[in-house]
């Protein structure tokens, strides 16, 4: 069960800021994970970004989060980039706003997070990867691109079934400036907005 908090932001998304464009773009996603579960097939989704800071992490732990939601079972949802940096603390503190509960598992220049985001439910764990690493997976696995660099920078992406490409604008050109914290919460949630429409979309 998740988190109260977490449930009541997620009960509060609305499907209608999506647009018909967008949901066109969305539906790739939604066809690889409803053919995955037709034919009971473990779901693996890794969400790639330049740098798996920012937008590759919030997708992972809103997919994970939103399976959830809809008692999705079997998937599991990772991260990656093109090269390994590590995860934003903003990043961390806009979860944190939404009810997720984060604990450093690992200090470092690039530390290793646990994430928990319902009961009795293991956490995500997050640390900034390259998209290839031997912590996600090889073979059988969905692409997400969600920054338009990394989807012109990865032509191909080896064991991967589908390549798909869903860009989000990046928070960080608001780095430093006052509008930093509303636009990085506006980033997560609309993240969670059409990750919520898309699993809301699967029939079981």
């Amino acid at each position: 069960m998740l988190f109260t908090s977490i449930k009541k932001q997620v009960d509060t998304l609305n499907f209608s800021a999506i647009s018909e464009n967008r949901k066109l773009i969305l539906q790739p996603l939604i066809d690889f994970i409803q053919d995955k579960i037709n034919q009971q097939k473990e779901i693996k989704l890794n969400f790639i970004c330049t740098h798996n800071s920012r937008r590759s992490h919030l997708s992972q732990v809103w997919a994970q989060t939103l399976a959830q939601y809809y008692t999705i079972t079997n998937i599991v949802c990772y991260s990656g980039g093109t090269e390994a940096t590590a995860m934003y603390p903003m990043v961390v503190k806009t979860l944190k706003q939404s009810g997720f509960n984060i604990k450093i598992k690992e200090e470092s220049a690039n530390p290793i997070y646990q994430i928990e985001y319902a009961k009795n439910i293991a956490p995500i764990i997050c640390f900034s990867k390259t998209y290839d690493d031997a912590y996600n997976p090889q073979s059988k696995f969905a692409a997400i691109l969600t920054c338009s660099n990394a989807d012109e920078n990865c032509p191909f992406i080896a064991g991967a079934e589908r390549r798909i490409p869903i860009t989000f604008e990046d928070p960080k050109e608001f780095d430093d400036s006052p509008l930093q914290e509303a636009k990085y919460l506006e980033r997560s949630l609309q993240i969670a907005t059409e990750l919520k429409y898309v699993f809301s979309q699967i029939k079981k």
